[in-house]
C-alpha cells in the first residue's frame, strides 16, 4: 500500500467521526445553549488533551510552532465549533452537511498557497467538479438561494480547513496527536472562561443522555477525531487526503436520516455517487509537492 492510499484510509476514520458531528450536535442543542456547547466541548477536549501531553510525556512545544498552533486552534476549537454550532440551532444537519462538502476545495486551495502543493490541471478540474455538486445539492435542497445558515457554515468550513491544512502540514514533523492537543490546551484557559460565563445552573437537570452527548462531541469529533485526520493528511498530503472529505456530507446523511429522521431520497444517492465518483477520479491526479 502507497502512502497516499494509506493516508487517505487512514483520513477516511477521522471523516467518520467528523460525519457525526452536525446530527449529534442538533440533538444536543435541545438541552444546551449552542455557545455552551462550543466552549464546553473543548474545555472538557483540553482537559483530556493535557492528560495525553502528560501521560504520553510530549516534548515541549518549539518557538516556531506556536503561531502555527494558534492558527490551528482559532480554525478547529474556536472558529468551526462555535459557527457550526450556532448554525445547527437554525438549521438542519441534512442541509448544513451537504453545505460543507466544499470544504475539501477550501482545503485544496489552502494547502496550495500555504504550502506549496501544486495539484495538476486535471486535479482541479475534478475538486471544482466535486465542489460544483454539493452546491447544486444545497441550491436544489433550499429553493436556489443561499441563507444565514449557509453563511455560517460556509465562513466555519473555512476556518476548520485553515486549522486542518496547518495541522496536517505540522503533523508532518510532530506526533499528529500531539498537535490537536497542544491546539486545545493552549486554547483551554480561554475556553474556561467562556464556558463559565455560558453555563446554566439548569444544565445540572438535563438528564444522562444529554450529557453523554456532549462528551461524545467533545471525546471524538473535537478530539479522538483529529488523531486520525491529521496522520492521514500528514502521510498522503494535503490536496489528495482532502478529497475523502467528499464523502462526510452524505454519511452525515445517512446518520441524520437514523438518529434525526431526516428523509433519505434518491436525490441525496445521486449525489452521493456522483461526489465519490470525483474522490476515486482525484486520486489518480498528479499531486507535486515543493
Amino acid at each position: 500500500m502507497n502512502k497516499e492510499t494509506k493516508g487517505m484510509l487512514i483520513g477516511f476514520v477521522g471523516i467518520l467521526i467528523f460525519s457525526l458531528t452536525l446530527p449529534v450536535t442538533k440533538i444536543a442543542i435541545l438541552s444546551f445553549d449552542p455557545y455552551f456547547i462550543a466552549f464546553g466541548r473543548a474545555t472538557l477536549a483540553g482537559a483530556l488533551a493535557l492528560a495525553y501531553l502528560v501521560i504520553f510525556k510530549e516534548p515541549m512545544l518549539a518557538k516556531a510552532d506556536i503561531g502555527k498552533l494558534v492558527v490551528i486552534a482559532l480554525g478547529v476549537v474556536f472558529g468551526f465549533p462555535i459557527l457550526t454550532t450556532v448554525a445547527m440551532a437554525y438549521g438542519s444537519s441534512s442541509h448544513g452537511a451537504v453545505i460543507l462538502g466544499m470544504m475539501p476545495l477550501a482545503s485544496t486551495v489552502i494547502g496550495a498557497i500555504r504550502f506549496g502543493e501544486r495539484p495538476s490541471i486535471g486535479f482541479w478540474m475534478v475538486s471544482i467538479l466535486g465542489a460544483a455538486l454539493v452546491v447544486t445539492y444545497a441550491l436544489l435542497k433550499s429553493s436556489g438561494s443561499f441563507t444565514l445558515v449557509d453563511v455560517l457554515l460556509v465562513l466555519g468550513g473555512i476556518c476548520a480547513c485553515i486549522g486542518y491544512v496547518e495541522g496536517g502540514e505540522l503533523s508532518r514533523k510532530m506526533n499528529p496527536r500531539a498537535v490537536i492537543s497542544w491546539a486545545l490546551v493552549i486554547s483551554l484557559p480561554a475556553n474556561i472562561v467562556f464556558s463559565y460565563l455560558t453555563f446554566d445552573s439548569a444544565y445540572l437537570n438535563v438528564g444522562t443522555f444529554a450529557w453523554s452527548i456532549f462528551v461524545y462531541l467533545s471525546l471524538f469529533p473535537m478530539f479522538l477525531g483529529f488523531f486520525f485526520w491529521y496522520e492521514g493528511l500528514a502521510i498522503g498530503g494535503i490536496a489528495r487526503v482532502s478529497q475523502v472529505q467528499l464523502i462526510q456530507p452524505f454519511c452525515t446523511l445517512i446518520i441524520a436520516s437514523i438518529l434525526l429522521g431526516d428523509s433519505l431520497t434518491w436525490t441525496n444517492v445521486v449525489f452521493a455517487v456522483l461526489v465519490v465518483s470525483t474522490v476515486i477520479l482525484g486520486k489518480r491526479m498528479l499531486i507535486k509537492r515543493v
